[in-house]
C-alpha cells in the first residue's frame, strides 16, 4: 500500500513500511519516469538517520537498476533539503528522499521532489499511486539487482554533494556581520542529520558553537524528533545556564527549525516567522507577500499590510506554500510547524538555511532575540496560539467527517463569527481577529485543534467550546 500525505509517504516500519512495499515505490516511479520520458537523466535519493533508511534506499536502487534508471545515492545521511537543492541546481525531474521528517521513531517514509526541487505535489503523487496500483495488478515479480553489483555496472553512483549546498547558503548569508559579532551558539540536532552542515556554517562564521543531541539515535532519545517546546526544554536550559546567544534546534531531517531565545525561551514557529519576514522587511529592505498555511500566524497579515504587502493563505502542504510563492513572488513562506523557506533559495522548507538567517538577523542588527521579538509585539500586538492533537478510531473519524464537512456543524463561540472557511479542515475566523481550525493531520492518524487569540486564556476557552461540542474531552 503506497499512499501519499502532505508530506509524502510515511509508513510505521515493518507494517506498510517494508521492503516489498518500498521495491513497489521504486518501479512505479520508474515506470512514471520513463512515460514521461524523462528516466535517462537518472534519480538523486538520500537519507537521513532513521532506523532501515540506509538500507532501503538500497533497496530501491536494487529495483531502478534494473530498470536501467541511474541512481545518484548520496552515500551518507543528510538533510532533506540537501537533496531538493541538488533537484533543483541540476535540473533533474525526480529526487526522492528516506525520512519522515519528524513522526515518531517508528515511521519511516519517502519524499518524491519534482523539478525545481519542489515537493511532489497531490498530482503527482496520486500519479505515482496509480503506476503502484497497476504494477500490483498486473501481478509480475518486480525485477531488482544486487546493489553491489548494480554499483559495478555504474548503475549507481554513490556521491556526497554537500560541499555544494553549503557553498550556497554560506554566498546567501552575511558571514561578515556574524563573524564580526563573536556569537555563542549551542545547536541541538535531535539525533538527526543537521550538525555538519549547520557546525560547518557556524565555524566558517567564527561562532562559538556548542552541541548537545548529537549522536545517531533511531529512537531519538525517545522524544518525537520534532523541535516543539516540550522537547527542547535541555535545549533552554543549556541556553541559560551557558549564557548562549541563541540556541537552534532542527528536526529529524533538518528541514524545520526551532529556535530558544537569549533568555532560555522557547519561541514558537510561528514567531520565528513573524521575526525573519520582519527582517527581510525592514532591515534588508527586500519587498514581497509571504504565503502562510491555514494553521500559522495572521501577525503575519498584520505586518504584510503595514509594509504595503499581502500574506496569502493556502492549504497545509509546504507544495502549496512553495506554488504560491512562485506565482506571487512572496519573499517568505512557513508553517506553524516550523518549516519556512525565502525567495533565491530552494523551493522546500530548509531549517539549516533558515537558522542560518536567524544568526544573521542577530549579527546585522545588532540586537538580542528577545529585544527584536519585543520590537515586534510593541508593534503588532500579542497573539496566542493554542494546538491539541486528538486521536481517534476510524469510526470516530466517520463521526467527526460527518459533523464538521458533511453537516458543517459548530458550537456557540463566546465571540462573534466573522466567517468560516473550508480551504483546508474548518476554519473559523472572529470579528476579533482571533481564529481556530479543526482539521485531520495528513501525516499522522490525528484531528489537530489550532487556535490563535489574544491571550492564553481567550485561546484555551475556544478550544474548550470546540472540544467539548466534538466529544473530544
Amino acid at each position: 500500500m503506497i499512499s501519499f500525505g502532505t508530506g509524502g509517504w510515511r509508513a510505521v516500519i515493518g507494517d506498510e513500511f517494508t521492503r516489498a512495499n518500498i521495491q513497489l515505490l521504486a518501479k512505479a516511479m520508474s515506470d512514471k519516469m520513463k512515460r514521461e520520458q524523462v528516466a535517462e537523466e537518472g534519480i538523486v535519493i538520500g537519507y537521513d538517520r532513521r532506523f532501515l533508511s540506509k538500507e532501503a534506499v538500497k533497496w530501491a536502487c536494487e529495483v531502478f537498476a534494473a530498470e536501467g534508471i541511474h541512481v545518484w545515492f548520496v552515500n551518507r545521511s543528510s538533510p532533506t533539503p540537501l537533496v531538493m537543492f541538488y533537484v533543483e541546481k541540476h535540473a533533474l525531474h525526480y529526487g526522492m528522499m528516506v525520512t519522515a521528517s519528524h513522526n515518531p521513531a517508528i515511521y519511516n517514509g519517502f519524499k518524491v521532489f519534482t523539478y525545481g526541487g519542489r515537493d511532489a505535489n497531490e498530482e503527482q503523487t496520486k500519479d505515482i499511486e496509480r503506476y503502484a496500483e497497476a504494477v500490483e495488478a498486473s501481478g509480475k515479480k518486480i525485477a531488482y539487482i544486487d546493489y553491489e553489483q548494480a554499483k559495478e555496472q555504474g548503475l549507481v553512483t554513490e556521491f556526497n554533494p554537500m560541499n555544494e549546498y553549503l557553498d550556497n547558503i554560506i554566498e546567501n548569508i552575511n558571514m561578515k556581520a556574524i563573524r564580526d559579532r563573536g556569537l555563542h551558539i549551542v545547536l541541538d540536532p535531535m539525533y538527526g542529520v543537521s550538525q555538519v552542515a549547520m557546525k560547518t556554517i557556524l565555524s566558517t562564521a567564527r561562532c562559538e558553537i556548542d552541541l548537545i543531541h548529537e549522536t545517531h539515535d533511531t529512537l531519538f532519545g525517545r522524544r518525537m524528533p520534532a523541535p516543539s517546546e516540550g522537547a527542547l526544554t535541555e535545549l533552554c536550559t543549556y541556553v541559560r545556564e551557558m549564557n548562549c546567544d541563541l540556541g537552534i534546534a532542527t528536526d529529524g531531517d533538518a528541514d524545520r527549525l526551532g529556535v530558544v531565545d537569549d533568555t532560555g525561551k522557547y519561541l514558537h514557529a510561528n514567531d520565528i516567522l513573524v521575526l525573519l519576514y520582519y527582517y527581510l522587511l525592514k532591515y534588508r529592505g527586500w519587498r514581497g507577500p509571504a504565503v502562510r498555511n491555514v494553521a500559522t500566524t495572521h501577525i503575519l497579515d498584520r505586518m504584510a499590510k503595514d509594509f504595503g504587502e499581502v500574506c496569502y493563505e493556502v492549504p497545509v502542504g509546504f507544495k502549496h506554500i512553495s506554488a504560491k510563492m512562485q506565482e506571487t513572488g512572496a519573499i517568505i513562506g512557513g508553517e506553524s510547524s516550523g518549516g519556512l523557506t525565502v525567495r533565491g533559495h530552494i523551493h522546500g522548507k530548509d531549517g539549516i538555511y533558515a537558522a542560518s538567517l536567524l544568526v544573521e538577523m542577530i549579527a546585522v542588527t545588532g540586537k538580542k532575540l528577545s529585544s527584536l521579538a519585543k520590537e515586534i509585539e510593541d508593534e503588532y500586538g500579542m497573539s496566542h496560539m493554542e494546538e491539541h492533537s486528538f486521536r481517534f478510531t476510524q469510526q470516530r473519524k466517520e463521526e467527526l467527517v460527518k459533523i464538521l464537512f458533511e453537516d458543517k456543524l459548530l458550537p456557540e463561540f463566546t465571540d462573534e463569527i466573522e466567517k468560516v472557511s473550508y480551504l483546508d479542515g474548518a476554519k473559523v475566523y472572529f470579528k476579533n481577529g482571533g481564529w481556530i481550525i479543526a482539521r485531520f493531520s495528513g501525516t499522522e492518524p490525528l484531528l489537530r485543534i489550532f487556535c490563535e487569540m489574544e491571550t492564553q486564556e481567550a485561546a484555551g476557552r475556544s478550544c474548550d467550546i470546540l472540544e467539548t461540542f466534538l466529544e473530544l474531552k
